[in-house]
């Protein structure tokens, strides 16, 4: 009985062999061997996730950063700006300037206006007539054709300049009619004019003008630097006034610019307020989410580009390795390994590839934001959601780039891979 039951037991076929498993474990086991089998080639494949996850976190964080900071720009300058414009001939073509005389003192009075004044390219009486600004008398040489703007001193206070040498014409020198002007550092230097302390003069149409000051740069209305700037009651006893083409510039107290936008032509003209257009500053959100938006368009641009060169990388080193392991795939087959294990395998692989990737590139680029910040003096700004999401962006270029390499590794099969 018992060699009957030892020969049924001898007999009997081997018991079924159950599915074989591949925990998730094994697989960042298996992925970190890969990997730290040749350091070299995995750190240099991991390059171009890096730079560009690195690009990601720096673009987002920089441009948040600089977005930050043109909130504070825009309310000390562009949110304490009004431009008053004289558009009486397109109301009424008889109509005469629409500035009175006495127009920064109007708008001087406003609650909130800190400096206002009116300013106008002067021209000459006659069309076929210049004003050509030299440096010596008449038939002498250093001819310059420059524009010459009429403006009334606080429109000079209202553009803030910074002065190098000299001082800016004030009331005393409107209320005289004095011939004296003001030039920026270049007009100066094209005009041989180095210094004030021999009290040079310049010759506009024949005439002469001491000069009193020369500007080095100016906050607003940067377009009179190209410009000789005379006394506005002086342009008119020359040249006479304006018949279109003034403008009123108003620097306000911060906060004061709209209500300022809205009084300022009744106040000018209580008659006549159609006469002249208020241009208020524009909305600093619209401002900040265009700026914001054009430099996120452009770099983002950047970091997709390191993103799929690094994608590439990494399906280009990934397919070179399941080359390399045609036999170790071959043997893992024999195994009992089931074409989706290899799959995963290799998917894992390029998957860790690109997350420690992504890791490092977001470190990098937090760094970058840091020190940009602290070189400019900014406050560094960071939002959270892209922090956590920059490390995925890497992983998923991993598993993206690794598909192919991964479907081709699963194909091989067990007896040419063990033949080889």
């Amino acid at each position: 009985m018992l060699s009957r039951n030892r020969k049924a037991r001898d007999t009997a076929p081997p018991p079924p062999i159950g599915h074989s498993t591949f925990v998730p474990r094994d697989l960042l086991a298996e992925a970190l061997a890969g990997m730290l089998q040749r350091p070299a080639r995995s750190a240099l494949t991991m390059l171009g996730t890096v730079l560009g996850v690195g690009a990601f976190v720096a673009v987002l964080g920089l441009t948040a950063t600089a977005s930050s900071q043109i909130d504070s720009r825009f309310n000390v300058l562009s949110a304490t700006e009004v431009t008053v414009e004289d558009i009486a001939r397109d109301q009424n073509e008889f109509a005469d300037a629409a500035f009175p005389d006495d127009a920064s003192d109007r708008v001087e009075r406003l609650n909130g206006v800190r400096h206002a004044g009116v300013l106008w390219t002067v021209q000459p009486r006659h069309a076929a007539a210049e004003l050509a600004v030299t440096a010596a008398p008449v038939g002498g040489t250093g001819g310059e054709t420059l524009n010459v703007v009429a403006a009334a001193p606080g429109a000079l206070r209202a553009a803030e300049p910074r002065l190098s040498q000299g001082r800016l014409y004030d009331d005393f020198h409107t209320d005289t009619r004095q011939r004296v002007t003001v030039i920026s550092s270049g007009i100066a230097a094209r005009l041989g004019i180095t210094t004030l302390e021999t009290q040079p003069a310049i010759f506009i149409g024949g005439q002469p003008f001491t000069v009193t000051g020369i500007v080095d740069d100016v906050r607003r209305q940067p377009d009179v630097l190209l410009s000789v700037l005379v006394p506005h009651t002086t342009a008119v006893e020359l040249w006479g006034r304006p018949a279109q083409g003034a403008r009123m510039l108003i620097a306000t107290d911060l906060g004061a610019a709209r209500q300022v936008a809205g009084e300022a032509p009744t106040a000018l003209r209580p008659d006549h307020p159609e006469y002249l257009k208020a241009v208020p500053p524009p909305d600093p959100k619209s401002l900040r989410s265009s700026v914001t938006s054009d430099l996120e368009q452009l770099f983002l641009l950047l970091a997709g580009v390191c993103l799929v060169i690094g994608a590439v990388g990494i399906a280009n080193t990934t397919l070179v390795a399941v080359l390399e392991r045609t036999g170790e795939i071959g043997l893992r087959r024999a195994l009992g390994a089931q074409r989706r294990h290899v799959t995963a395998q290799f998917l894992a692989e390029s998957g860790t590839l690109g997350a420690f990737g992504g890791l490092i590139g977001t470190a990098i680029g937090t760094l970058a934001v840091l020190v940009v910040a602290l070189v400019r003096e900014w406050t560094p700004v960071m939002h959270p959601v892209v922090l956590a999401t920059a490390p995925l962006i890497g992983l998923a270029t991993g598993v993206v780039a690794g598909i192919y390499p991964a479907r081709r590794a699963s194909s091989v099969q067990p007896a040419e891979a063990l033949r080889g």
